[in-house]
C-alpha cells in the first residue's frame, strides 16, 4: 500500500502535466487553422451544394423520364386492347352473315336454298370489294363535308386523318376501323335479300347491292358517322344507318318485283311455309351471338361501357322474343317459331340505336315494344299492302328499326324525353329518320327501275314453279330426297300449277 505522502506528491506534479497536454493541443489545432485552410472551408461548401444540386437535377430528369415511358406505355396497350377488341367484334358481325343465310333459306323452299346461300355468300365478297375501294372513303373521307366524303380511295392513304381517325394508339388503326365498317356494310345487303327472295334474277341483285353498299349505305352513313350534317342524330350502332336503310331498299326492291306466285288467291293473302325450321332457329341464334359484337363492337374501345351494351341488348332481345311470342299465341291461338325468331331480331334492331345510353328497364320496353310491332308489321305489309316479304325483313328491320330510332329520343337517360332531356332530341331522330329514308327510297327506286328496263329483274314463271336451284344453278340443295308440292295454309295438297297464279298486282 502506498503512503498518504506519495499520493499527494504526485497529485502535486499531474496539474502540471495535465497544462502542458492542453497548451500542446491547442497549439496544433491553431496551426490548422491557417488563412489557406480557412479559405478552402466556403469553398468546399460550394462544391458540395453544386454538387448535390446537380445529383438532384438527374434524379427529377430521370423520373420525368421514366413516369412519360410508363403513360406512353400504357397508351400503347390500351390502343391495342382497343384495337384487338374491335378486331373480334368485327369478326362476330362478319360471323352474322352465316345467320342471315341460314334464317332465310328456312324460311323459304327448299327448291331455291341453293339460290339463297349462294346469293348471301357472294354477296359478302362483293360487298367488301365494293366498300374498300369507294365505301369507306365515302363515308369516313373528307370529315368536314356535311354532305359526302371523299379521298383515299382502295385505302390507299396511310393518314388517319383521310378517315377521320386519330392516330394510334389514341385512334383505331386504319385497318381495323374499315374491317368493322364493312361487316355493317355487307348487313345492309344481306337484309335486302330476304325481302326479295325467291323471284329476283341473282345478277340484278348483285348489282343493286353493289351499288347500295358503295354509294347509298355510304352517304348516308357519312351524314351520321362521318362528320356529316345530322350530327345531332344519335344512332348508336345502327338502327337507321344499318337496318332501315336495308329494309327501305328490300321494300322498294319487294313492291317493283311483286308478290310470289301463288302468295296472293283472290286477293287474299296465302302462307307459304318455310322448308327447314331448324336451320332457321340455328340462323337466329347465331345472329343473337353476333350482335354482341354489332352493338358492343360499336363503342370502340375496350372499356366498362362494353359490358354494360350487351346486356341492354341481350335484355332486349329476350323481351321481344317474349312479347311476339305472346301477342301472337293470343291473336292466332298458336305460338308461332317463325315470329318468335322475328320477335328476337326486332327486339335486337330496337335496342341498336340506343344501347349505349337507355337503362336496363328501358331496354326491356325497348325490346317489348319491338315484339308487339312486327307481328302486327308482317300482317299489315301481307294484308293491307300486299307486299310479299318471305322472310319479314321489312317489318323486323324497316320498321323496327325506325322504332329504335325513336326510342332513343323517349327512353335515352341524358337527352330523352322521359328523363327530362325535352323534345329536342326526338325531333333530331325523326329528322334523320325521314331525311336518310327519302334518299334511300329515290336511290333504290332508281336502281330498281333501271335495272327492270334493262336486264328484267323477275325471274321466269317456269324457274319461279321450278325453284332457282334448278333453273340458276343447275343443282339441288337436297339431292336425293324426295320432293313435296308447294303447299298454302288454307289448301292442303295442291300444287302450284293448279293453284290460281292471281298476284293481284
Amino acid at each position: 500500500m502506498r503512503s498518504m505522502r506519495t499520493i499527494k506528491a504526485v497529485s502535486k506534479t499531474f496539474p502540471c502535466l495535465w497544462d502542458m497536454s492542453y497548451g500542446k493541443l491547442f497549439k496544433s489545432t491553431a496551426h490548422l487553422f491557417s488563412p489557406y485552410w480557412l479559405a478552402c472551408i466556403p469553398l468546399t461548401a460550394i462544391i458540395v451544394i453544386i454538387w448535390h444540386g446537380a445529383i438532384a437535377a438527374q434524379d427529377a430528369e430521370t423520373t420525368g423520364i421514366a413516369i412519360e415511358n410508363i403513360n406512353t406505355n400504357i397508351a400503347t396497350l390500351q390502343g391495342t386492347l382497343n384495337a384487338i377488341w374491335v378486331l373480334i367484334a368485327a369478326i362476330l358481325v362478319i360471323g352474322m352473315n352465316a345467320g342471315f343465310g341460314m334464317l332465310e333459306t328456312g324460311f323459304c323452299r327448299r327448291k331455291n336454298a341453293v339460290n339463297i346461300l349462294s346469293k348471301n355468300l357472294i354477296v359478302l365478297a362483293l360487298s367488301i370489294l365494293a366498300y374498300w375501294a369507294i365505301g369507306f372513303s365515302l363515308m369516313f373521307g373528307s370529315p368536314d363535308n356535311p354532305i359526302i366524303g371523299g379521298g383515299g380511295w382502295f385505302l390507299s392513304s396511310d393518314n388517319p386523318a383521310t378517315y377521320g381517325l386519330d392516330p394510334f394508339p389514341t385512334g383505331l388503326p386504319i385497318s381495323v376501323a374499315f374491317l368493322f365498317q364493312a361487316a355493317f356494310a355487307i348487313t345492309t345487303a344481306t337484309i335486302v335479300s330476304g325481302a326479295v327472295a325467291e323471284r329476283i334474277k341473282s345478277i340484278d341483285f348483285l348489282i343493286f347491292s353493289l351499288l347500295l353498299v358503295a354509294v347509298s349505305y355510304s352517304v348516308t352513313g357519312h351524314w351520321v358517322w362521318g362528320g356529316g350534317w345530322l350530327g345531332n342524330f344519335k344512332d348508336f350502332a345502327g338502327s337507321t344507318v344499318v337496318h332501315s336503310v336495308g329494309g327501305w331498299a328490300g321494300l322498294v326492291g319487294a313492291a317493283i318485283l311483286g308478290p310470289r306466285m301463288g302468295k296472293y288467291v283472290y286477293g287474299r293473302p296465302q302462307t307459304i311455309p318455310g322448308h327447314n325450321m331448324s336451320i332457321a332457329t340455328l340462323g337466329c341464334l347465331i345472329l343473337w351471338i353476333g350482335w354482341f359484337g354489332f352493338n358492343s363492337g360499336s363503342q370502340l374501345s375496350a372499356d366498362e361501357m362494353v359490358p354494360y351494351i350487351a346486356v341492354t341488348t341481350n335484355l332486349a332481345a329476350a323481351s321481344g322474343g317474349i312479347a311476339a311470342t305472346l301477342v301472337v299465341w293470343f291473336k292466332n291461338k298458336k305460338p308461332d317459331l317463325p315470329m318468335i325468331i322475328n320477335g328476337i331480331l326486332s327486339g335486337l334492331v330496337g335496342i341498336t340505336a340506343g344501347c349505349d345510353g337507355v337503362s336496363y328497364f328501358g331496354a326491356v320496353v325497348i325490346g317489348a315494344i319491338a315484339g308487339v310491332i312486327v307481328v302486327y308489321s308482317v300482317d299489315f305489309f301481307d294484308s293491307v299492302v300486299k307486299i310479299d316479304d318471305p322472310v319479314g325483313a321489312i317489318s323486323v328491320h324497316l320498321v323496327n328499326g325506325i322504332w329504335g330510332t325513336l326510342a332513343v329520343g323517349f327512353f335515352d337517360t341524358k337527352v330523352g324525353l322521359f328523363y327530362g332531356g325535352g323534345i329536342g332530341q326526338l325531333i333530331n331522330q325523326i329528322v334523320g329518320i325521314i331525311s336518310i329514308g327519302v334518299f334511300t327510297v329515290i336511290f333504290s327506286g332508281v336502281v330498281w327501275i333501271v335495272l327492270e328496263v334493262t336486264l328484267g329483274t323477275r325471274i321466269t314463271q317456269e324457274e319461279e314453279i321450278n325453284g332457282l336451284d334448278i333453273g340458276e344453278h343447275g343443282m339441288e340443295a337436297y339431292h336425293g330426297f324426295v320432293k313435296e308440292s308447294d303447299s298454302f295454309s288454307d289448301r292442303q295438297s295442291i300444287t302450284l300449277s293448279n293453284v290460281d297464279v292471281d298476284t293481284d298486282s
